[in-house]
């Protein structure tokens, strides 16, 4: 298999093998454990093989239909009319079964085709949501959807074409070949080796052309696609700043790049249907000719001549798409190569092998001595130590960029510390599972993120299992459950794209319902509540409060007044516990969060 050469679109600097990426493909079509998908495997390939051997002996039967006939038309047997009309019934009934064969293959072949790309699918989707936050960071999402959506698709492509065109293409090729040095002089197995190695190579330098204008379409439609996407995310922000013309013609520079590609690989095509169109013929006129000449020099008969012909179209057919076949193999392989590196991107957090169960029993959280940065070049958090018991609410404030955030995201494990160590009750973070972890932690976030889906599967997000009446209740604590009802469809209302047909209230509701369906015994607050008014974020203060109750509640925050009564402040800045206490202790010590305190009641006196 020829070396591939990297495309803008390849996730890695390295180049892909072609080969490598077939054998990455092989086990999902002889998967382990599974005797059903491999006899299907055998059997597939039997009928394959049955109808190249049927196809190739097709011609023989016309051959000896037309020489039946051929050397006394004007007789009119009984015998000669029997033989004529057999041999042409064999000739039709062979055609029929080699077609038959050939759809029964795709029968037999197309569930483990569909069980393959299932598996590499959900394989791919899985292996995503286990890479880190930072990978998700720096990737663009539209991008990375459709390296998953090329990968899949090339896959099919290469299980269609490549196990059910390329492959019965070279055994028919050489089958053929056998018959012909086994009937004819060999010269006539010459010619058509010549002229098929001269197709193949025009086909082949002509679409190493095409694939490079191929690479630029794939850019230029990544690009388009990623703009696209990014602009409808951010559908609120392209009104406010009056942008739709603008993000319209970033759209239309990159379809009009697209274009150009695209015109340039249809007219490369019909510079190389011509030339195939143009060997092709040249070969199957010279074999053709001495055929002619052999028939008339009593060498061959009619028959034979009439055979010539139909293993020269039988063989040259499937040729007209070498090319085509060739450039999507090659692109498939390319796809391929993008989605496999994908899958060999590692985790960054990832489960020891020993990993055990949290077990939660009084939710108790320990930083002790953590360090952290998202650069080693920049560290975030310098040795920070805090301790959260059982049913105590602590907040972390700060001014922006001391690290309030981070302890967040440390603590839902979606980076591990650089030194020292989270615990919960005693357990090490990293020493526990992710999936457990996460079960045992709720987390309110800054802005809710919903699903394009139903209030109803929102709120039972949470918990899955829940039944409808948990749901309910949870809507009633989370005081939503009465606008809800407002609404012509109830719990059925669709809430659109990450929410937005929702006020920031009500998502922020709808966000609370959902933990406390999950009725975790650790909650994070991530200032759940800067990004609303005054007024609804009193009442949603007073609905996370009594969700607090019972819990270990770390609360994060921008705005001081909301925290005021938290069992005990934290002051975080520039990494490190400057202060701790309660609000009275903290404001009487006239330190850091004094500060904080009265610039925040200033700015709030200037903006009254």
């Amino acid at each position: 298999m020829r070396r591939l050469s990297k495309t803008e679109a390849n996730l890695s600097n390295k180049k892909i093998e072609g080969w490598n990426v077939i054998v990455r493909v092989a086990p999902y079509l002889w998967p382990k454990g599974q005797l059903g998908v491999r006899v299907r495997v055998v059997l597939s390939l039997s009928v394959l093989m049955l109808a190249n051997v049927i196809a190739v002996a097709t011609p023989i039967f016309y051959q000896q239909a037309v020489d039946v006939l051929a050397p006394k038309p004007d007789s009119a047997s009984t015998f000669l009319a029997l033989g004529a009309v057999g041999l042409t019934i064999a000739y039709g009934l062979s055609r029929l079964i080699s077609g038959g064969f050939q759809q029964l293959r795709d029968v037999i072949f197309a569930p483990v085709g569909q069980q393959a790309l299932r598996q590499l699918a959900i394989e791919t989707f899985t292996h995503i949501h286990r890479l880190s936050m930072r990978y998700h960071i720096a990737r663009k999402t539209g991008g990375l959807s459709r390296v998953i959506e090329r990968g899949v698709k090339g896959v099919e492509f290469l299980l269609r074409f490549l196990l059910f065109s390329m492959g019965p293409l070279v055994i028919q090729l050489l089958m053929v070949l056998a018959v012909l040095l086994y009937k004819f002089d060999p010269w006539y197995m010459v010619v058509v080796l010549i002229t098929i190695a001269i197709y193949v190579w025009f086909t082949f330098a002509v679409t190493e052309m095409r694939v490079r204008i191929r690479k630029e379409m794939n850019k230029q439609d990544t690009d388009a696609n990623q703009k696209a996407i990014d602009s409808l995310l951010n559908f609120e922000t392209v009104k406010y700043f009056a942008a739709e013309r603008w993000e319209a013609d970033r759209y239309d520079t990159s379809m009009a790049a697209y274009a150009d590609a695209a015109v340039k690989t249809n007219n490369s095509l019909a510079f190389l249907n011509f030339g195939q169109l143009l060997i092709i013929t040249i070969g199957l006129m010279i074999v053709m000719v001495m055929a002619a000449l052999g028939v008339q020099a009593g060498s061959l008969t009619v028959g034979d001549f009439v055979m010539v012909n139909a293993y020269m179209i039988q063989i040259t057919m499937p040729l007209n798409f070498l090319g085509t076949v060739y450039r999507e193999i090659r692109q498939a392989l390319i796809d391929m190569g993008d989605m496999f590196d994908l899958l060999e991107q590692p985790a960054e957090v990832q489960d020891k092998p020993d990993a055990d169960v949290l077990k939660v029993q009084g939710g108790e959280v320990v930083f002790d001595k953590v360090y952290f940065g998202y650069d080693a070049a920049r560290p975030i958090l310098k040795g920070v130590s805090l301790r959260v018991a059982l049913g105590q609410t602590v907040a972390i404030v700060g001014s922006s960029g001391s690290g309030k955030s981070t302890i967040g995201r440390l603590l839902f494990r979606f980076y591990d510390v650089v030194d020292g160590a989270i615990r919960i009750d005693g357990q090490d973070l990293r020493d526990v599972t992710q999936a457990s972890l996460h079960a045992e932690i709720g987390v309110v976030p800054q802005d809710t993120v919903l699903f394009n889906d139903t209030i109803h599967y929102n709120i039972a997000y949470g918990r899955p299992t829940a039944s409808e009446a948990e749901i309910i209740a949870a809507a009633k604590a989370a005081k939503i459950h009465d606008f809800i009802l407002s609404l012509p469809e109830g719990y059925k209302t669709s809430v659109g794209e990450r929410g937005l047909k929702l006020s920031g209230g009500e998502k922020q509701r709808v966000g609370i319902a959902r933990t406390l369906l999950k009725n975790p015994p650790i909650l994070l607050l991530d200032e759940a509540t800067s990004a609303l008014d005054t007024e609804t974020e009193m009442e949603i203060q007073a609905e996370l409060k009594a969700m607090g109750r019972g819990r270990t509640v770390i609360t994060i925050a921008h705005r001081l007044s909301t925290i005021a009564d938290a069992d005990r402040i934290v002051v975080l800045e520039d990494g490190v516990i400057v202060e701790e206490g309660n609000h009275d202790a903290l404001l009487a010590a006239e330190g850091r969060y004094a500060q904080l305190w009265n610039r925040q009641l200033s700015e709030e006196d200037e903006a009254a």
